[in-house]
């Protein structure tokens, strides 16, 4: 897809991506919800990238769907074309945690609605000072549990915490998203680039089956039905990991106090 809302750069094994509506602090119209989509599917195959960094241009992350761009053909035409225009946003938050990369969110300022459920479906967050996250939809007429939100907001934060943000619309900054542990950390917009490289450095030090099982056997721990079953698929994917070259390379790379060489 010819990309016209997202800067794409990859670095080696890293694929950093911005959205860039900054004159509307980045709000999804329908060609970025098309774009964020084709690219989290598409990611599913490119094994080798290994890393996503998501961050959005300007002075925010994303301020969430571009009202001023609302398109409401759909809904009138009924429950049916609703549905449809509805699973095209919601596709993107299920493809983001069904590809086997890690996504680093970089969050400066708003995040919003749809921008907040981009955050929430990313693996780490890492905010600035400015930043203020909240399911915005309760606040328009709509419900606020939407985009997955009610799916993972209760599952990082307590079920007492989400309600009392998702039935409010209040917002989250970054001193009470630390405390809430849904904000890895807090940098000044200045650093936040070299914070996420941080974290991209440490991720790669994993074996690429490593990093790639690790992010799956989470997403089915979260709900694995016993601690059985959670046993069950680590025991799985430890064995998965300790075949072939890469392990060995990264047991010679900690004995040897080195960077790991993965094939």
């Amino acid at each position: 897809m010819d990309y016209q809302h997202l800067i794409i750069r990859e670095d080696g094994p890293t694929l950093w991506v911005t959205m860039n509506r900054p004159e509307r602090l980045n709000a999804l119209n329908r060609r970025m919800v098309e774009e964020l989509r084709d690219l989290f599917t598409g990611l599913y195959w490119r094994h080798e990238i290994r890393v996503v960094v998501l961050g959005g241009a300007g002075r925010g992350f994303c301020a969430g769907l571009d009202l001023k761009e609302r398109d409401d053909s759909n809904t009138l035409r009924g429950v049916s074309g609703g549905l449809v225009s509805q699973r095209k946003i919601s596709e993107i938050v299920m493809a983001m945690r069904r590809c086997p990369q890690p996504i680093v969110a970089t969050v400066n300022g708003p995040a919003s609605g749809g921008g907040f459920a981009l955050a929430l479906a990313s693996d780490v967050r890492i905010a600035t000072p400015t930043v203020r996250m909240n399911a915005a939809f309760i606040r328009i007429g709509l419900s606020a549990c939407d985009i997955g939100v009610s799916y993972f907001l209760p599952r990082m934060i307590g079920a007492s915490a989400a309600s009392a943000f998702m039935l409010t619309g209040r917002f989250i900054d970054a001193e009470h998203g630390q405390q809430l542990g849904l904000l890895n950390a807090v940098v000044g917009e200045d650093k936040l680039e070299a914070e996420a490289s941080g974290f991209v450095k440490d991720m790669l030090h994993a074996t690429p089956l490593g990093l790639r099982l690790t992010k799956e056997a989470l997403n089915h721990a979260i709900d694995a039905g016993s601690l059985e079953a959670a046993i069950a698929m680590e025991d799985r994917n430890q064995i998965l990991c300790a075949q072939g070259e890469d392990f060995r390379e990264g047991i010679s790379a900690f004995l040897e106090k080195r960077e790991p060489h993965y094939g």
